[in-house]
Parts: structure tokens; sequence; C-alpha cells
């Protein structure tokens, strides 16, 4: 059975943007240590511009092989005229505004995202799914979710867009399996659900 992970940048209080949904914030501290470990173990994660700036576009998929992000988070890819932002990866995109696919390589799900997620991890595979965003999305998504990779970042944001939006309070479990500090005051955590 292949896994959902949400691979997620956040500020210390919990946040994965500011209220609009904008993670700029998090970018400087993106220095050459973090992305060396960024592009070495998860090169799957970095956009098409960002493998061909760095040179690591014929890199094979490492970890997902599958990349499911919220409306609000595929426009941001859309406004850089990125209609598949993630074209290494097979995309998915849960709206219900989008009526038709900008891109033969962007599925749309228009309802049960649920089902559709189960669908994808009951597939054959060696590689995962990767759960991008955004907020509203991982909170339908949170039963589902088998493992998160929190990139935190050393801000308070005091407010914005929780990791988990819309969803009502349930006590999850989640074992602490990897924790790796960087010099830039970044922590990558990996959790894995306890079923």
């Amino acid at each position: 059975m292949r896994k959902l992970t949400y691979f997620v940048a956040v500020s210390i209080d919990g946040f994965i943007g500011d209220e609009s949904g904008d993670g700029e914030m998090f970018m400087p501290f993106v220095d050459e240590e973090f992305l060396a470990y960024l592009t070495s173990e998860y090169p799957d994660t970095i956009s098409k511009p960002g493998r061909e700036m760095l040179g690591i576009e014929g890199v094979p998929n490492k970890t997902f092989d599958t990349v499911i992000q919220g409306r609000r988070s595929y426009q941001v890819g859309l406004d850089a005229g990125l209609t598949s932002p993630y074209g290494h990866l097979r995309e998915y995109v849960a709206t219900r505004g989008l009526d038709k696919s900008p891109d033969p390589n962007v599925r749309l799900i228009h309802d049960d995202v649920v089902g559709a997620i189960r669908e994808l991890k009951a597939e054959d595979g060696d590689l995962d799914i990767w759960l991008c965003g955004g907020a509203q999305l991982a909170g339908v998504l949170a039963d589902e979710i088998d493992e998160l990779v929190l990139k935190t970042y050393p801000v308070l944001f005091g407010g914005g867009m929780p990791m988990f939006g819309g969803r009502s309070y349930s006590l999850d479990r989640f074992d602490l399996t990897e924790n790796r500090t960087f010099g830039n005051g970044v922590v990558v955590r990996r959790y894995t659900r306890t079923r």
C-alpha cells in the first residue's frame, strides 16, 4: 500500500502561509546546506523550473511519483505561467472551480477526494503520494495521511493559514521517526502515523 505524505513548510506556530496562503517568507531560509538536503532527499518536491535551474531535471523520482494539491496551491503555479509545475510527477488538483484541466498532465478531482486518494494509495508501486497543500485539502485528507514531513522554519506568523484547515478537533497519534536540524535554524521532522 502506498503512503500519503504531507510534506510541507510550516512556521513554529503551525502556519503554512499568511492569510492569503503566501509562504514566501520561508524562502530566505533556503540556503546551500538546506537546498543540498532537499535536492538529495526530496528532489521530487522541487518544481520543474527549480529542477532546471538546479540542473537536476533528469534526476529520477526518489520518494514520490504522484502529487495532489488544492486549487489555491495550484493557482500559484498558474499565476507563474506553469500549467504543470510538477511535470515529473502525476499531478492531481482537487477543485470545484476548474471545469477543464489546463494541462494534459494535470488531472482534476471534482468530488470524493478521499475516495480518489484511497484508489491512488491502493495502486501497486514503490513510490508514494505527496500532499503538497493546501490547508483545506489537508483537513479533508487528514485521516488518510500516513506520514508528515514538516520543514519547520524559525519564524512565528501569529496567524494565517493553518496546516489543517476546516478540521474539527481530533487526537491523531504520530511517532517521530526522523529529526534533523540545519544551521539556518530549520528543523525537518518526519512523523509516521500510529495505526
